[in-house]
């Protein structure tokens, strides 16, 4: 049957699980806009920056597992998804990216907007395309979902010239269908290598990274944990894959986003299982430390990430979740289960003396303090939004997570100003669930202006916001006097008022100074965002001199606070 080419994408998008999509109207695109309002069924939520709309299509993707979209028109709307399709790149998060093109009869005549957004995108995508020919949209729109979800997942962008879209083609969506996504299946001689390994080893540990949470392995890798007692480490990005209050959770090695008991139960292994880990600098820290005498074994979906950091004793290209079930039914058929033994305890020695303390009562609030408040208060199926700084330095350190896909950060990248339009996004796919992003001052003004989608789309959530500047305004007010001076200033006098920002957009905030009123705002902001739909802003003024452990090898990862 004969319709229009943008009918065509609508219909594929549908198809494909797309009910909400993200983006910016502008003339090049128009077409697809029409298709979506004449044919109905994908919500549409219009942001204030196209970057904006990548981020929520990422945090979209990141909750449900499904291919989030983003759109934009021609020339600036395309450049301006750039960092949002780094992130998802970096990430491994399926997202499409759909922009809108001058007349391709003018590309080469540098019209308005008519800029190579392909040649742009592909550094930092998966595929990047131009549709030539109108016949040839709704298969260009089938690959990019295939090509989005397979492997390890990612970004892809399509780029529509006008005159494209706005011609009709052949296309019957009642005969079509998404195309199969190849399953990547272990080689099983190497699967009872790695359980030879294991057995063997006296010391081992399982490393859950993102590949986990991507392959829906949770459940299989407790299982294996189990039984073959094997204490569990995550990444930043595997955060939630295995539950944090488990008996053999062995917390997270690195040089920022770590536990002491974590980087010294890894130093004391002797045999590390990576199943979708990437091996990222700031876990490993120096390689020569990180890498020791220990046995390595790599399981990935991607053939190119074995070796990409340091060379692996053993590399296995799978599937995650099916590379557990072979290991699990291998150790089964050879009776292989253990009862816990001298490493397992000695992991769990480690994580009850090795520890950071949180229950400061000093004023300004020390961060800590905050992680702990947030982990007493918010339950396990929270869904928490968090990027890039000091704040995902502690959360990584102190925050708990317990389930799968509750702990939303950009890794890699790190964007300032992801969260708000992320948090929009994993509340419209989990729309009943609580949503809370923890935000630092400086990056809360990126992206701020998404506040208004929330608002006007009425999509509360709330924001945490760790704010170091407070005492540093003080300090710059007192350049020039005597440092016994005693200085009496407002906070509203200086610096950026982030409570009448929040109102500015019709939301609503509150400020903290004593760690005694951090439950009471976050049980406030709670309500309030339920009760009018909007975000709700905590502001808790923390140590200007606040500072995270850290250092540049895992066994050398110097603490500021007394332990």
């Amino acid at each position: 049957m004969k319709m229009p080419a943008m009918n065509a994408v609508v219909h594929v998008l549908k198809d494909e699980g797309v009910d909400v999509a993200f983006g910016c109207p502008g003339a090049a695109i128009l077409p697809l806009y029409k298709a979506m309002e004449e044919l109905g069924g994908i919500e549409h939520l219009i942001v204030r920056h196209e970057e904006g709309a990548t981020h929520m299509a990422d945090g979209w993707a990141r909750t449900n597992g499904r291919v989030g979209v983003a759109i934009g028109t021609s020339g600036p709307a395309g450049t301006n998804m750039i960092t949002g399709l780094y992130t998802a790149l970096a990430d491994s998060i399926p997202m499409i990216c759909i922009t809108g093109q001058a007349a391709s009869t003018k590309l080469h005549q540098e019209a308005f907007q008519a800029v190579d957004i392909v040649a742009i995108a592909e550094p930092v995508t998966k595929w990047a395309v131009q549709i030539k020919e109108a016949g040839q949209a709704p298969w260009i729109f089938r690959e990019a979902f295939r090509v989005a979800r397979s492997g390890r997942p990612g970004p892809v962008l399509i780029d529509i010239p006008i005159d494209v879209a706005q011609q009709l083609i052949e296309y019957d969506p009642e005969i079509d269908a998404p195309l199969p996504v190849q399953t990547v299946e272990p080689h099983l001689p190497r699967v009872e290598r790695a359980l030879d390994l294991l057995l063997a080893a006296e010391r081992p540990l399982l490393l859950s990274g993102g590949g986990v949470i991507i392959a829906e392995a949770h459940e299989e890798l407790a299982e294996l944990a189990e039984l073959l007692q094997i204490p569990v480490q995550v990444t930043l990005m595997g955060k939630g894959s295995f539950d944090e209050e488990h008996a053999l959770f062995a917390g997270m090695t690195g040089i920022q986003t770590s536990q002491r008991y974590g980087n010294a139960s890894f130093l004391e292994s002797d045999l590390v299982l990576a199943l979708g880990a990437r091996f990222g600098d700031r876990h490993t820290g120096k390689l020569d430390v990180y890498r020791g005498e220990r046995t390595f074994i790599h399981v990935d979906i991607e053939p190119t990430q074995l070796g990409k950091v340091f060379e692996p004793d053993l590399g296995i290209v799978s599937d995650t979740r099916l590379f557990l079930q072979a290991l699990i039914a291998a150790a089964r058929t050879r009776g292989a289960g253990r009862t816990p033994g001298a490493w397992v305890e000695r992991v769990q020695e480690l994580k009850r003396t090795l520890v950071r303390r949180e229950d400061f009562d000093d004023v300004p609030v020390k961060a800590p303090r905050v992680y702990k408040e947030i982990n007493e208060f918010f339950d396990e199926e929270t869904y928490f939004v968090t990027a890039i700084g000091l704040y995902q330095i502690w959360g990584g350190q102190h925050q708990k997570a317990g389930k799968p896909r509750r702990y939303q950060v950009c890794g890699q990248a790190g964007p300032l100003g992801w969260e708000i339009p992320a948090a929009i996004g994993v509340k419209k796919a989990a729309p009943d669930a609580q949503v809370v992003g923890v935000v630092g001052d400086y990056g809360f003004q990126y992206l701020v202006e998404e506040l208004a989608v929330a608002a006007q789309y009425d999509v509360p959530f709330v924001l945490i916001m760790l704010n170091n500047e407070y005492l540093g305004l003080i300090r710059q007010a007192s350049i020039g006097f005597d440092m016994n001076y005693q200085v009496d200033i407002h906070y509203d006098e200086f610096g950026t008022d982030n409570v009448k920002i929040m109102e500015a957009y019709g939301c609503a905030g509150r400020r903290v100074f004593d760690p005694n009123e951090i439950r009471p705002a976050l049980e406030w902001a709670t309500k309030e965002a339920q009760a009018t739909c909007r975000p709700v802003l905590v502001e808790i003024m923390i140590e200007r001199e606040a500072n995270t452990p850290h250092g540049p090898a895992i066994d050398a990862v110097r603490e500021f606070e007394p332990v």
